[in-house]
C-alpha cells in the first residue's frame, strides 16, 4: 500500500539529525505563524481591526507558510515525496471513495513522526492554494484574516510530533548552550533556585534560536517576511518572560537576586516597547525594501543585544568573574555600547555644528548636507539600536524629515526653515549627550574627540578636512 511506503517504514530519525537546524526553523516559523493572528501581537496602530485591511499582514504569512514548504521539501527524502505525491494523484483520480477514506486515515493515524511530518507537509500545501486564492483581491477583512488563521492553528496543533506548543520545554532546541553558563546552573545548591535560574536561561536562549533564524542581510522579500513572522513571535514570547518574571520574584528571599529579575523585567518591558512601538510600527505599510530591511536588523540587533546582556548579568551574579565575551565571542560591554553612543552623537552635533556655519555659502552647504545625508545613514544603520526608548522619537521624527529635503530646498530661499530645525535638534543633541555622559559607566570619562574628529573627516567633503 502507498502508505506503507511513505508512513512507515522509520527514516525520520536519519534526517531530524542531519536537518536539525531546519527542523528549529521549523519550529520557530510554525510558532510564529500561530501567534501573529493574535492583534496584541502585531506592531500597528491602535485603529478599528473591523476596518483595517490585513492584506499586508497575509502576504507576509503566506511567505511563511512558503518557507515552511521549503524546509519540507528540503528534509522530506525524495523518493517519500514521490510516493506522496502518487498517492494524491491516485486519491484523486482512480480510487474509490471507501479506498480513498482508507488511505487518509492511515495518514491522519499519525502513529509515526514520518507520517506527522508528510501530513504537516499536506497540510501546508493546502493552505498555499487557500492564502494564494485570498490574495487575488485587494483587501483581507480582520474577520477573514482570523478565521484563516484559526484553520492554521488548528493545523498546526492537531499534528501529533510537530505541534510545538505540545511541550512546555522541548529537549530538542531548548538547551542552555555554554558550558559556562551550565557549570552555573549546576552548582546552585537551592532545588527552588536551581530550577528558576535555569527556566529563565532557557526562555533566554530560546530568544537567541529564533532570532538565529532571521537574514538580517537579505534583500528578499520572503526573507524579510519571514524575520516579521519571527519577530511578532516574540513579542508574544517576551510578554510571557516579563510575566513569569513578575510572578517568581516575589518569592525570591535573596534581595540581590530579586533585584537582578526586577531589572530583567524592566530591561525588557522598556526594550520591546523600543522595538513594536517604535522601529516596527506599521512596518509593513512600509514600501521601500531597504528600509524594511534595516527596520528589522535594527529590531533583531535590540533584541540579540539585550538577551545577551541579560544573560551575562545572570551569570554574573553566581560567578562574578564570569565576562561577556566568555559566553559569547562578539559580545560588547554596556560600556562600550555607551561610549559609541555617544561619540556618534557628538560626531552628528559637530557635523550640524559644521553646516550652520557654511549655511550662507550656497557653493558648498549642498556637499555638507549630503555628507551630512551619508553619515545620518550610517547613523541609522548602526547607532539607532543603541538609543533608549525616551530618545527614540526624536532622532526618528528628525531624521525623516532630513531625508525628505531635495537638494533643491536646501538651495532655495525656504531654506532657512532647515536652518530653524538644525539649529532646534542641536540643542537636543547636547542635552543627550549630557545625560548620556551622566550615566554610571560614563562618568568622569570625556569623549575622545580625537577619534571623534577622524570618524567626522571620513565624512565631511575635502575642502573642510
Amino acid at each position: 500500500m502507498i502508505s506503507d511506503q511513505i508512513g512507515t517504514t522509520p527514516w525520520f530519525d536519519s534526517v531530524f539529525k542531519e536537518n536539525k537546524e531546519l527542523f528549529s526553523e521549523l519550529d520557530t516559523l510554525l510558532r510564529g505563524l500561530d501567534r501573529i493572528f493574535n492583534p496584541e501581537n502585531l506592531p500597528i496602530s491602535v485603529e478599528n481591526l473591523t476596518t483595517r485591511n490585513f492584506y499586508a499582514e497575509l502576504t507576509t504569512v503566506k511567505d511563511a507558510i512558503l518557507r515552511v514548504l521549503s524546509i519540507l521539501e528540503l528534509v522530506i527524502p525524495e523518493s517519500k515525496k514521490n510516493a506522496f505525491w502518487f498517492q494524491k494523484y491516485a486519491e484523486q483520480s482512480y480510487v474509490s471513495d471507501r479506498k480513498r477514506d482508507l488511505l487518509r486515515s492511515i495518514l491522519y493515524r499519525q502513529d509515526t513522526p514520518e507520517k506527522s511530518l508528510l501530513l504537516l507537509y499536506d497540510s501546508f500545501i493546502n493552505l498555499k492554494v487557500i492564502v494564494s486564492d485570498l490574495l487575488k483581491g485587494d483587501t483581507v477583512s480582520y474577520m477573514g484574516y482570523k478565521n484563516y488563521g484559526d484553520i492554521i492553528a488548528r493545523e498546526i496543533r492537531e499534528n501529533h510530533y510537530f505541534d510545538p506548543f505540545k511541550k512546555e520545554i522541548n529537549p530538542d532546541f531548548d538547551k542552555i548552550r555554554n558550558k559556562e553558563i551550565t557549570a552555573i546552573v549546576r552548582s546552585i545548591k537551592d532545588r527552588k533556585t536551581k530550577r528558576l535560574i535555569s527556566t529563565i536561561f532557557i526562555f533566554l536562549y530560546r530568544f537567541l534560536r529564533y532570532l538565529g533564524h532571521i537574514e538580517t542581510s537579505s534583500h528578499l522579500q520572503v526573507s524579510l517576511n519571514c524575520a516579521f513572522v519571527i519577530l511578532v513571535l516574540l513579542r508574544s514570547e517576551i510578554r510571557a518572560f516579563i510575566n513569569y518574571l513578575k510572578e517568581v520574584s516575589s518569592e525570591i528571599e535573596d534581595k540581590s537576586l530579586q533585584d537582578i529579575i526586577d531589572s530583567l523585567a524592566f530591561q525588557f518591558s522598556m526594550e520591546t516597547k523600543r522595538v513594536y512601538e517604535q522601529e516596527l510600527k506599521d512596518l509593513l505599510r512600509l514600501s521601500a525594501l531597504n528600509r524594511i530591511r534595516g527596520k528589522i536588523e535594527n529590531s533583531s540587533g535590540i533584541i540579540t543585544n539585550l538577551t545577551e546582556q541579560c544573560i551575562v548579568q545572570l551569570a554574573q551574579k553566581f560567578n562574578p568573574s564570569i565576562k561577556g565575551e566568555d559566553i559569547f565571542p562578539s559580545f560588547v560591554t554596556r560600556h562600550a555600547q555607551s561610549v559609541k553612543l555617544r561619540e556618534d552623537i557628538y560626531v552628528l552635533y559637530e557635523f550640524i555644528e559644521i553646516l550652520e556655519s557654511i549655511f550662507d555659502k550656497k557653493e558648498i552647504r549642498l556637499k555638507v548636507f549630503d555628507s551630512l545625508r551619508s553619515y545620518m545613514l550610517y547613523f541609522e544603520s548602526f547607532t539607532f539600536r543603541l538609543l533608549r526608548y525616551d530618545d527614540y522619537e526624536e532622532f526618528a521624527r528628525f531624521f525623516n524629515e532630513f531625508f525628505s529635503i531635495t537638494p533643491e530646498t536646501i538651495s532655495g530661499d525656504a531654506s532657512h526653515k532647515i536652518l530653524e530645525k538644525l539649529h532646534r535638534f542641536k540643542i537636543f543633541l547636547e542635552t543627550t549627550l549630557r545625560l548620556i555622559s551622566q550615566r554610571t559607566e560614563l562618568r568622569d570619562k570625556p569623549i575622545d574627540k580625537k577619534k571623534a574628529e577622524e570618524i567626522l573627516r571620513q565624512f565631511l567633503p575635502e575642502e573642510l578636512t
